[in-house]
């Protein structure tokens, strides 16, 4: 099954011989943390980001004002990130670290936190007050056997929201799906009673694309867990069981079967990209979206070619009340090296320069800006001043370092279309409703080396089983097939790392 513990172990073995390559010395152009950990003198922190957008000028004012508020001299080295994780791979085999360094929950960075590189940040942050006011569910998906080596770039936990064509449910009566029989009837509602009034049968109430069921954002995966499915995984007395052989899950994919079996769901969508699919319904052929993005976007579209058409947002919810996948909730995150930064005393100072990110005046400048040249006071809202700035001079920041956009520590929110508003407040409401994966940073070598092999089996069965190509008797001969080839063990493998994690 899928999780973001794709965590290949052999990676371990590969840093480790990066490491012996540099020695144990201490690298002669490493960046020292700090010489200054208790007086007055700026605390100087070289980082290593991302590039986003175009790389913003020297010493520009919010940097300033940055450095201003935290006490702090930064030094920011920011890399393609079309090779980011390659140059990254680069710098740790040369010993060459930042005192604070952005990286990816990926197998190699798996590999170099096991290897010992990076402090283990998890007992420290309950000394921080922004950090420790966080859901711990962002820090859990972040772990390595259980320890915590870095701070989240937080995002939402759960953007599923159900994005819907108001105008035609409240022509035919029809209120947002509950349960699978309520995704049926507006699925044939809005197929095959002309929502659109042009004669003609070219509308869909739902639109699936080919990864309609490939991880936690995925629309299969959303429907069946508002359904009562797990998460990828259950996990009951320790013992782990996927999603696949729940009988949730199965409702769910027997629903799907009799949506494509009446013409109710694109009949091609075994193989059609989520671009075209997006391109239907900004065309006004679809009625009933399952999205992380912004409603109001897709209205803005719509009434381009539909002047007519009225979108609206509803949260996911099955028959017993709001439940979806929780996701990762981070695009990266911060990690501290122990070859650059020596000792506890500058590790507590770089964690305080962290934690000062998310106060109200430094979460303000990255969100925002500047006040003045980035946006300004109108009252009740904020307003942007300068579209073209903000992209060029904030963003390279806002989507670069830790904060909880308006969710956290902002005074006044954006003056933003109500729409926009409804969707964004449903995607921040998400955060309690979320069902986590447990598996999903659990390491089993079976998924390391085979789990993408393993996946396809269900997938493609399930695909199959939907159109038709296989019925339920085959349906679990490609169960038994996926733990014969090494789903059993990876069971079991999750069972013991769970355990583990645990003591």
């Amino acid at each position: 099954m899928k999780t973001h513990a794709a965590l290949l172990l052999g990676t371990v073995l590969v840093t480790s011989s990066m490491l012996s390559a540099c020695g144990d010395t201490a690298p002669e152009q490493g960046q020292p943390a700090a010489a200054q950990v208790e007086d007055n003198k700026p605390f100087p922190i070289k980082m290593v980001v991302n590039q986003v957008g175009e790389i913003p000028p020297a010493d520009n004012e919010l940097e300033k004002q940055i450095e201003a508020y935290t006490k702090t001299e930064l030094d920011i080295q920011r890399l393609p990130s079309s090779t980011y994780d390659e140059k990254v791979n680069v710098m740790v085999a040369a010993d060459e670290l930042p005192t604070i360094i952005k990286l990816n929950y990926t197998a190699p960075v798996i590999g170099q936190i096991q290897a010992g590189l990076f402090w283990e940040l998890g007992p420290y942050l309950k000394e921080y007050k922004n950090l420790a006011a966080q859901n711990q569910v962002f820090y859990d998906n972040l772990t390595v056997e259980g320890k915590l080596y870095g701070i989240p770039l937080y995002r939402d936990l759960g953007r599923a929201v159900v994005h819907y064509r108001k105008d035609w449910f409240d022509a035919a009566g029809l209120s947002t799906p509950k349960s699978l029989d309520d995704w049926y009837n507006i699925s044939k509602t809005l197929t095959l009673g002309d929502p659109d009034k042009n004669g003609k049968n070219d509308t869909y109430g739902l639109l699936l694309d080919k990864k309609y069921n490939q991880g936690a954002a995925s629309t299969f995966t959303r429907i069946a867990v508002s359904q009562g499915a797990p998460n990828m995984w259950k996990v009951e007395n320790g013992e782990f069981t996927p999603d696949f052989m729940t009988e949730p899950y199965f409702q769910t994919m027997q629903m799907f079967k009799r949506m494509y079996d009446e013409k109710l769901i694109n009949q091609d969508f075994a193989a059609v990209d989520g671009t075209e699919i997006s391109k239907i319904y900004e065309s006004g052929r679809g009625g009933i979206l399952l999205s992380g993005g912004n409603a109001q976007s897709l209205q803005d579209k719509l009434i381009k070619v539909v002047p007519t058409a009225v979108v609206d947002v509803a949260p996911l919810e099955g028959p017993n009340g709001r439940r979806l996948p929780g996701e990762p909730g981070n695009a990266g995150f911060w990690a501290i090296p122990k070859a650059t930064v020596k000792t506890e005393a500058e590790l507590k100072r770089v964690m305080t320069f962290i934690d000062q990110l998310m106060d109200p005046t430094t979460a303000t400048l990255l969100v925002k800006g500047v006040e003045g040249k980035h946006w300004a006071d109108k009252g009740e809202f904020t307003e942007v001043l300068d579209r073209d700035a903000d992209a060029k001079e904030v963003k390279p920041y806002r989507d670069t370092f830790p904060h909880r956009g308006e969710k956290y520590n902002i005074a006044k929110p954006a003056k933003q279309p109500d729409l926009f508003r409804k969707n964004s407040k449903i995607g921040g409401e998400n955060e309690q409703f979320i069902v986590p994966n447990p598996a999903h940073n659990l390491l089993s070598s079976t998924y390391a080396e085979r789990g993408k092999e393993l996946e396809q089996i269900i997938t493609d069965a399930q695909t199959k089983f939907i159109m038709g190509k296989i019925d339920e008797a085959g349906w679990k001969a490609e169960m038994e097939k996926w733990k014969k080839a090494g789903g059993e063990t990876m069971m079991k493998e999750y069972k013991e790392a769970y355990a583990k994690s645990k003591k």
